[in-house]
């Protein structure tokens, strides 16, 4: 239990430290998150498979936020994201087809599930944070409260649930796939979740409240979905976490396994509200 709280403590410094240190704080801390999760995932979808191709998915599902981050700190680019978005796609293409020149002198016997895995590592990884710095950047000004007010609401989330299901939960939400879940956890958790995000609408005026909820909706509902995944895939590679990064607490993409899920529906509600006004 102490090593846990150790670690607890440090990580949420690094964490807050490096969402309102700045825009190069902010890209270092996600470059850490997103290539520990990445290592962690490719170790998840290819066990016992060679440090290459391991070493390859990480590097290549990096790319979304290499470059994202290129727009976010690089002088005289900031808020050009039309032109990240373009030399993402076209870097993350060109990664893949390389890949898969190289796979023909690998001599597996499963080059597409290969290739596969380093796709699903730049999908499920690395573009979710690559919005991410979408997200603290709007109009090219950072904004370090959007970053801390989606964590703030997925941590909720994850302490209320564990809380209520602790407490009351009976039904389980989804067995087979993680047993300790229930439903009274679930409701719990979006009950909390909805209460912070309208705390926050008091706080946080970039957003009316009505918004701060609908994102406090996603934070709860999408984030539980990308927790039972995550469970999913270490279940596929029969460990209980993703890694040993953080003592007491398991891998990197154990703790942000929700919040790297819901991301991408965050962006779009994000530039769906902020164009209706």
């Amino acid at each position: 239990m102490r090593q846990r709280i150790i670690t607890a403590v440090f990580f949420v410094i690094a964490v807050i430290g490096g969402v309102f240190g700045g825009p190069l704080p902010l890209f270092l801390l996600v470059t850490a998150i997103a290539l520990g999760c990445l290592w962690e995932l490719q170790g998840l979808l290819m066990p016992g498979g060679r440090d290459f191709r391991r070493f390859a998915g990480a590097a290549a599902g990096y790319l979304p936020v290499l470059i994202f981050g290129g727009c976010l700190i690089w002088p005289g680019a900031q808020g050009d994201h039309f032109t990240a978005a373009a030399l993402t796609l076209g870097a993350v293409a060109g990664a893949m087809l390389l890949l898969l020149g190289a796979e023909l002198f690998l001599e597996s016997e499963t080059p597409f599930q290969n290739i596969g895995a380093v796709l699903t590592g730049a999908l499920y990884v690395g573009l979710p944070l690559a919005l991410l710095l979408s997200i603290a950047t709007p109009g090219g000004i950072y904004n370090p409260y959007r970053v801390f007010g989606l964590l703030w609401l997925v941590w909720t989330n994850d302490t209320m649930a564990y809380f209520a299901g602790t407490w009351f939960g009976k039904n389980k939400l989804y067995e087979r796939i993680s047993p300790k879940k229930t439903w009274e956890g679930t409701i719990g958790g979006v009950l909390g979740t909805l209460l912070m995000a309208w705390v926050l609408s008091q706080y946080f005026s970039d957003y009316s409240a009505s918004a701060w909820l609908a994102l406090g909706a996603i934070a709860s509902a999408i984030g539980t979905v990308g927790d039972l995944v995550e469970s999913m895939l270490k279940r596929h590679a029969g460990v209980k976490d993703s890694g040993d990064l953080l003592p007491g607490h398991g891998g990197m993409l154990d703790r942000f396994d929700s919040f790297i899920f819901m991301l991408p529906f965050a962006w779009l509600a994000i530039w769906w509200l902020e164009r209706v006004g």
